[in-house]
This record gives structure tokens, sequence and C-alpha cells, in this order.
């Protein structure tokens, strides 16, 4: 039997921290050894609601279990000596320690990183915090609430009038998580070198969902307002329909998108109607078009529309309950949903979405009991890294190679965290057809201007690339690509599934060219299966994954985020896949294809709904900016125009402090609010009582007040507020520079740090214009001449000017526009 890619490693998990959680899952659903460190009485997520019985009288949270499968768990007091003493030497066998301790609670420990660096330097560490240690964050109380609304994930969200929506819990985990995982991953495939030190935050993971929003407001100038409930970007139609049966998302941005929908519910003239040829014109008609729309969705069911779908090339999706999600031959088809066991309990949940063909996940399995596993019963082991890494080490992924022929956001933002690791990464584009992230209006100005080198998005998706160009369409164009496959470590493509093998490069045809390549595929909905075709954008792959029908409020409909979680996520996943497959790679010399579907990926952000499905039957009412255990939760008018403030109070503790910050001892006093149980009776008043202080004080003062007593609160940001954000500037998270074309800027680094170093290392190169490297890559890695250069530049088979689109025979053109 083929080992796991992690077969070997130990890791030890400390904290009760769900990001650190979910990051020790990749680890032991991917064979390595993960001991979790427990507190007496065991980790207090166990007791959460919603909980499942176990046996013997005793009932647990099943998204724990989930979270902790295939770990084993130990019981330790950090406060003890004594159990210092065996954790210390447990850690002395370990690869990696995964904290997820808040930064203070460690800095006040008996196990401290400074005292294990001078006494274990052969130890890995990653660090997973809410914020980073360092910035005027760094003691800021979270929850996962406050932490998105600082993130600029808030208030976009929701009706126009407010409040903004806040999202169900356990997805920042899966941000966190991933965003820690893939540097400690890197830090393992060059372990031989030396062990390395991370330090990564939950908030920063974050922002690479707002980082789109982030790019477009510093490009305009403004950011855009919050648009109503399922209303995604400037675009018409979107959101999510009633039909005959089920609920259909509809995603139209592209002209031939908008084509294509019009023929689909039978209305073509709308197509040939100037009124709404532009999405932004579609967008001030919407109230016309839903009354145009609403009824003709009702004559199908959502499975029949969403089958025309495919067929027209629209992005539409079905919106699945959790029981219908759990039912869908799609996923049994994939293997998305696996067993989770803890006692006598058994039910399902996502497994994780790395789809490695020869190397997969375990499908969930057992998740341990508090203390069910004793040191004892460790066995002894040697670690490789035997000192730390040297402080002039190169980057983890020096010399590893990856052809990236990724587009948009979701492929390209995973090759950027390889990059930013130090692979060798050649991103390849054509003149003919440039990464649509250049910008899709290709009016003349578009050409002559160069407006394709300007635009934001592919500035922040492409640094410390090289950026070449090869026409796939032509002989020569596909010949060198198979030679630079021959000199890859691992290929990348988010194409639709049909493009590539189209051209005679299917992930076979690569892997006979060079079988030890990585090659990962992350279509929609992977490379197999009757929904292989469909086209998603990130919206569409949020409602296929059902969580718009858990988050909002009841009465409302299904609730999209008006956030492409599906890009970032995609992107993360994608960077993790690549990750274990070269890891794969390195213990075996093998290559694989991996065949990521970036609708399972967005699967781990429904978990908890998914399992709470599986083990009740059920899911509880959507409670909307309500939390089932922080009473009172949600996001609250402040003083100014459209200012929000949300907060959450965890505990009977917060709610004195909270009652004391707003001078209402009255509140404070009452025995009818002492109690969560209590306060849950009378949210109603408490809400309305909490809203007249806050609408009177400015956001940021109630935030720093109440931070300063305690209580977990944060402003819901625009994401143009995040580049004035003074933590984010203190902790170094905006890198100021200047580029041709573009001018000042600002990039967005990465959520972890090395070591002791205050800031995330700077972006070494700024992304690549149009055929920046062709020369440089073409004659270094391949050997080719300037004659052979220049002949492949007057062929158009390389350039760096991006060509207008090719007239097409009229035949031709109608048929594209039908597609």
């Amino acid at each position: 039997m083929t080992k796991l890619p992690l077969t070997g490693l130990r890791i030890v998990e400390l904290g009760t921290n769900e990001a650190a959680a979910y990051c020790g899952k990749q680890f032991a659903d991917f064979g390595a050894e993960v001991i979790k460190i427990e507190p007496p009485g065991g980790d207090p997520a166990r007791a959460y609601e919603p909980l499942v019985d176990i046996g013997n009288g005793r009932r647990e949270n099943g998204h724990f279990a989930w979270l902790n499968t295939n770990k084993q768990s130990i019981i330790a007091d950090l406060a003890n000596t004594d159990d210092v003493v065996r954790i210390r030497a447990l850690l002395r066998t370990a690869d990696l320690l995964l904290d997820g301790r808040h930064p203070g609670a460690v800095k006040a420990s008996l196990l401290t990183h400074d005292d294990l660096r001078k006494s274990d330097p052969g130890l890995g560490i990653t660090a997973i915090s809410w914020f980073s240690d360092t910035g005027p964050y760094s003691a800021y109380q979270p929850t996962e609430a406050v932490v998105r609304s600082l993130a600029g994930m808030v208030k976009l969200i929701g009706a126009v009038e407010g409040p903004p929506m806040l999202g169900r819990d356990g997805q920042a985990a899966v941000f966190g998580g991933l965003t820690a995982f893939i540097p400690s991953v890197a830090a393992l495939y060059n372990r031989e070198n030396g062990a390395r030190r991370y330090r990564t935050n939950i908030y920063e993971a974050l922002l690479q969902v707002s980082e789109f929003d982030t790019g477009i407001a510093l490009e305009l100038g403004s950011s855009r307002l919050r648009s109503g409930i399922n209303i995604f970007g400037r675009g018409y139609p979107s959101g999510t329909w009633e039909t005959k049966d089920g609920i259909l998302g509809v995603t139209v941005a592209t002209p031939a998108q908008w084509v294509g929908w019009c023929q689909i519910i039978g209305r073509p003239e709308l197509a040939r109607d100037m009124k709404y040829s532009k999405g932004i014109d579609r967008f001030v008609h919407a109230a016309e078009l839903r009354q145009i729309f609403a009824p003709i969705l009702l004559t199908r069911t959502a499975v029949e529309w969403f089958e025309l779908g495919i067929e027209y090339r629209v992005p539409l999706a079905i919106v699945p309950t959790m029981g219908e999600l759990l039912a869908q031959p799609f996923h049994r088809e994939r293997g998305s949903f696996g067993t989770v066991t803890i006692g006598t309990a058994a039910f399902e949940g996502p497994v994780l979405p790395q789809t490695l063909l020869r190397t997969p996940p375990k499908p969930n399995g057992p998740a341990p009991l508090a203390g069910q596993h004793d040191l004892s019963s460790v066995p002894p082991r040697a670690r490789i890294a035997k000192g730390a890494v040297p402080p002039d080490a190169a980057l983890p992924l020096t010399g590893v190679r990856v052809i990236d022929l990724t587009m948009g956001w979701a492929g390209p933002s995973a090759t950027r965290q390889l990059a930013d690791l130090g692979a060798d990464v050649i991103k390849v584009e054509s003149i003919q057809y440039p990464d649509w992230f250049r910008g899709t209006d290709t009016r003349p100005p578009y050409h002559e201007e160069q407006t394709y080198e300007k635009t934001y998005w592919i500035q922040m998706m492409n640094r410390n690339k090289r950026g070449i160009t090869l026409d796939l369409t032509s002989e020569e164009g596909r010949t060198l690509l198979k030679r630079l496959l021959q000199t890859a470590n691992a290929v990348i493509d988010n194409y639709a599934a049909d493009v590539l093998p189209r051209l005679g490069l299917d992930a076979e045809a690569m892997l006979a060219i060079n079988p030890k390549l990585v090659v990962v595929t992350m279509p929609a909905f992977g490379t197999k299966g009757a929904w292989t075709n469909g086209r998603a954008y990130g919206s569409t792959l949020e409602q296929a994954s059902g969580l718009p029908t858990v988050q909002g409020f009841e009465g409302d409909p299904p609730s999209m985020s008006h956030i492409a979680f599906g890009d970032p996520i995609g992107g993360l996943n994608g960077a993790t896949a690549l990750m274990l497959g070269l890891m794969h790679q390195r213990n075996t010399g093998e290559g694989q294809h991996i065949d990521l579907a970036q609708v399972q990926c967005m699967l781990p952000m429904a978990a908890p709904a998914i399992i709470e499905q599986s083990a009740r039957g059920t899911v509880g009412p959507r409670l909307g900016n309500r939390h089932p255990h922080h009473v009172p939760q949600g996001c609250f008018r402040a003083l100014g125009e459209d200012q929000w403030i949300t907060i959450s109070v965890r505990d009977d503790e917060d709610w004195q402090a909270l009652c004391r910050a707003m001078r209402r001892p009255d509140l404070a006093a009452d025995p009818q609010l002492k109690t969560a149980h209590d306060r849950r009776q009378h949210e109603d008043m408490i809400e309305a009582e909490i809203e007249k202080w806050t609408s009177i004080v400015r956001p940021d003062s109630a935030m720093v007040k109440l931070q300063a007593a305690g209580v977990p609160a944060g402003i819901a940001k625009l994401p143009m507020d995040l580049a004035a954000d003074p933590h984010l500037w203190a902790v170094g998270h905006w890198q100021p520079v200047d580029k041709a074309f573009v001018g000042p800027h600002l990039l967005p680094l990465n959520a972890y740090r090395e070591e002791s170093a205050e800031r995330p290392p700077l972006a070494r190169s700024l992304a690549p214009t149009l055929g920046r490297d062709n020369h440089e890559v073409l004659r270094e890695v391949l050997g080719l001449t300037e004659a052979e250069l220049t002949a492949l530049e007057e062929n158009d088979v390389i350039g760096t000017l991006a060509l207008p689109p090719r007239p097409k025979p009229a035949k031709k053109a109608a048929q594209d526009a039908a597609e």
C-alpha cells in the first residue's frame, strides 16, 4: 500500500484554537502522527452545542470530533511543572509543534517558544493565533465574528438598511488552518537543512478573502456599497432564485453568459436590448429584470436549469439544503463525505478536498476521547532536523519549479503561496489570451494603452513569479510547454475541464511527458463526472456548497456572503494540494494527478451544518447575527453614516464588563440576565439597549473601550479601510511598491512571519508584465537561441504585447455567442 504523503512525521498540537485543529487535521488525515495536548477536563470546545451522544451518558460536539480525526489525545496541565517536563520530552521526538495558544498565554507559560528555541533548536514551530503577537490588536479578545468584521468581510453583506450580516462560525478555522499548513509543510519538505519556525494569524489569513474588494477599492478610490441580500457585486442576474423545485444559484457576468442566460430562459430578445447590454446596466434595472425572470424560473426545477447552464456555459448552481447536499450523487461519486466516529457516535463530515488520486486523504475516521492516550504509549523516534535553519538559509522551496497555467484569482493565488516560499513559478499566458485578471474590456484602449498591465488584481496575485507567453493553440507553443514540463516538479491549471484535453494536454499526457510531475487540475467541479463541464465563479461555488441555506436571518431567502469565497479557498487548497504532492514526490520520486474540484473545497466551510444534519437529521434555525454560545452577539449601529460595530459576549464575565462599559449597572444587576441561558430569553431587549449606547459612540472608540475591558469587539470595516488600518501597517502587512504602468501602489503580504521577524518577507519581484521573462526563461531553461526567439516572436508564439481579438467568421461568432 502506498504511504500517505506525511507518513513518518510527528506533530504535537497545543491550544484550543480551531484553526490549529484544522491544520492538525490536514497533517493527521494525510498520514502524520498528530498528538493533541488537551487541558485537564478536555478541550472546552468538546462541550459546545450542538452535541451528539457518544455513549455512557456523555455528549460532545460533532464538529470538534471532525476537526480531530486520526489524532491522539493526551491530557496535560501546562501550569504543572511535572506535566511540562513530560511535554518537553515528547517535543524532543517531534518534527513540529502546532501551537494555537494566545501569544500572551505562551509568553506567560512554563512552555515558551523562546525556551524551546534554546533547548530544542531542531523542533519546528508554527504558532497560530487570532492576531499577530505585535501591533495594536495583539492583545485583543477575538471571536470569529469580530475578526471577520475587522477583516472587511461583514460590512458589505446583507440588507441595504442593515445590519450587515455575520457569517456562521467555523469558516475562519479553515482559512487560518490552511494558511498555517502551507509554510509548515514547506519547512518540513526541506527539513534536512534545519527546522523553521513560523508565526501565523487568522486575521491576516482572512484578508485573502477581502483582498479582491480591497484591490477594486484602491483602484477606483472608493469601496462599493452594501447592495442588498443576494446581490453579488455590480452584475446581474445574481444570487439565489426559487424554482419549481429547489433553489437555483445564478452569477451572470460576461456578455457571452448574458446571451446564454437569455437563451436558457427563452427570452433571446433581451440579449439584443442595449438597455441591458452591460452588467452595470442590468444592475440598475435589477427590479424590472427580476419581475421577468422570477416567474420563468418557476417553470423548471433547479436541476433542470443547472443542466441547461452546463449546456450553455452559464455559471449556475443547485443551492442545496444540508440534507440535499449529503445526498447529491455528484458528491457521493467523488467521495466528498466520510464517517467520523467518536465513542459510540458515527456521522458524516466533509473529507479533505485535496483529491490526490494516488495518495488520497483518509476519509475522516476516529476522533479521540479526551485523554484517551498516554505518553507512555508514544514510541521514541529521532527527527531528521538536528538544529535550526541557518539565518542565511534559502527559502524552503528554492529549487522547486512550478509551471503555472492558471488565470484569475483561485489558481494564481495558489501558485503565489509557493512563489512566496521560494519556488520558481513560471506563469504561462499568451498574447492572444492574457490572464483575464488583466481585464475583460478589450475595446481599443485596452491594447493601445496596455490597460492589461494596470489592473490591481494582477499585481496582487502574481508577485515573485516569472512570466512568459506561449500560444498553446500552436504546435510550436505546445512543444515548448512540453519541454518546460520535463524540467518541472509540478504543473497546475484552473481552466475549464475540457480546455487542455482539447489541446492534447490532459493530466495523463503531462505525466507521460514527465512521470515525476505533480499535476494539479482545479476546475470548478473536477475533471470527472456529470458536472465536470459546469462553469463557476467563487459565488457559484458558495451557492453549490449549500452555505446560503444555513446563514442569514430566518424568513430571508437563502443568503449569500457577497464575497467570492470560492476563489481564495480554492487557492489555499490548490497550494495545499501542491505541497502534499511535492511531499509524496520527495518521498518516492513519483508524480500523480491531483483532481481538485473547487466546489469540494467549499465543503469544510459548511462543515458544522453538514455534521449537524448527519448526526441529528436536521439543522437548527438560522440565527441571523446571533450565536449559539455568545449571548448577546450582533452587529450594532454606531455613530456616523452606515457605521457598525460587532460585539460578542462569550460568558458572564464579558457580560458584566459590557454593562460597565455602557454604564448600565441596572443590566448588570438584573437577575434575569445573569447567565447566557437567561439572556437568551431577552435577546431582543438586550440588543436594543446595546444599540442605544453604540449609536451615540464612534465605532473606533467603542471598540477600544470594550477591548480594554476584555470584551470582544471590532469595527465592521470596508475593504477600503484596510489600506489605512494602523494594526496592518504596524505588523507590515502592506508593502508600498512602484511599477511601470501602475505607479505607486500597495501589495498585501503573507499572514506568516518566520522565526522572530516582526514583518512578513517582502516581495522579491513584482508581478511580471506580459511576457516579461520570455527570453530569460526560454534561454536559461530550454537553451533557445536569439534567432529562435526572434522567429517565435515573428510568428506570435511569444510576445510582450497583447493582440486584439481576431475577427471571426459570422457562423463561428454566432456559435460562440450561443456558448
